[in-house]
């Protein structure tokens, strides 16, 4: 079958992924990470009819981009590195000073901050490097790991609960002598994340993006962009729709009496 679009267990799927911009859409540039994680944080954006979203390390093709995305890694540090000796940086900078908005996720919020700092060789050799400077923050590595749902509003919309979840190394905290203005806030009320600007923003929030209300967020500044038949997506109603699809296919080709039978038999 190829009409069932089940999420992917990892990012081996990302070969047959989209790599260069089109026209006619909101164009979302994944940055490709080498340690790129949690890819399926932006599968939502890939199914939304407004949105053409593309991975790539290209600096040609992240000119292109209105948004630029920057993921989760494994290894923040050194791929803070790789994006500064292949010149991606200084292209997601350009991008940004020429009007495109640039989000950083976990690590990729970490690689916005102004310095990433890893005093305890948490993820190598390497013990402080800059970031892109786009975010008054600074983070420390740390052997601690953080993992666990979540539940937050926007700053701008504090009335609706969203859903994510965190897994990360690290703590991010202001820059000597700078406040942060916080992007959200969890539900026990602290602040969460970085935003200086409606383009211009980080979150610890993996998942964010799977809300549709954070999306018409970040998609707003490009509302000119939208043709009258560009619609909002619901993902989640996708999601069941294709699990039903599977669970059909399953049925027709699979004896399923018999393996209910095998799974219930007294074998004593």
């Amino acid at each position: 079958y190829k009409d069932i679009h089940i999420e992917e267990e990892d990012s081996v799927a990302l070969a047959v992924k989209a790599v260069q911009a089109e026209r006619g859409k909101v164009n979302v540039a994944v940055v490709l990470l080498r340690h790129l994680s949690n890819f399926t944080d932006f599968n939502v954006l890939e199914r939304d009819p407004r949105v053409h979203l593309f991975y790539t390390n290209n600096v040609d093709e992240l000119a292109k981009a209105d948004i630029i995305l920057l993921p989760g890694s494994k290894n923040t540090i050194d791929d803070l590195y790789e994006l500064r000796q292949n010149g991606v940086a200084q292209a997601i900078l350009q991008a940004h000073r020429g009007g495109a908005t640039v989000m950083g996720i976990c690590g990729g919020y970490q690689i916005m901050g102004q310095q990433i700092l890893d005093p305890n060789h948490v993820e190598g050799e390497l013990e402080a490097l800059p970031g892109l400077g786009l975010l008054p923050t600074i983070t420390c590595m740390s052997g601690e790991k953080v993992t666990c749902q979540v539940k937050f509003c926007m700053c701008h919309e504090p009335s609706e609960m969203l859903e994510g979840y965190e897994i990360h190394m690290g703590v991010t905290t202001p820059l000597e002598g700078e406040t942060m203005q916080p992007l959200n806030y969890m539900e026990n009320g602290n602040p969460e994340g970085c935003k200086v600007d409606d383009t211009c923003m980080g979150t610890y929030i993996h998942g964010i993006l799977d809300n549709p209300s954070f999306i018409d967020y970040l998609l707003k500044p490009y509302a000119h962009k939208l043709t009258e038949e560009a619609s909002a997506f619901d993902y989640h109603q996708f999601k069941e729709q294709q699990y039903d699809k599977l669970a059909d296919h399953v049925r027709k080709h699979v004896n399923l009496p018999l393996v209910y039978q095998i799974l219930t038999k007294d074998y004593d």
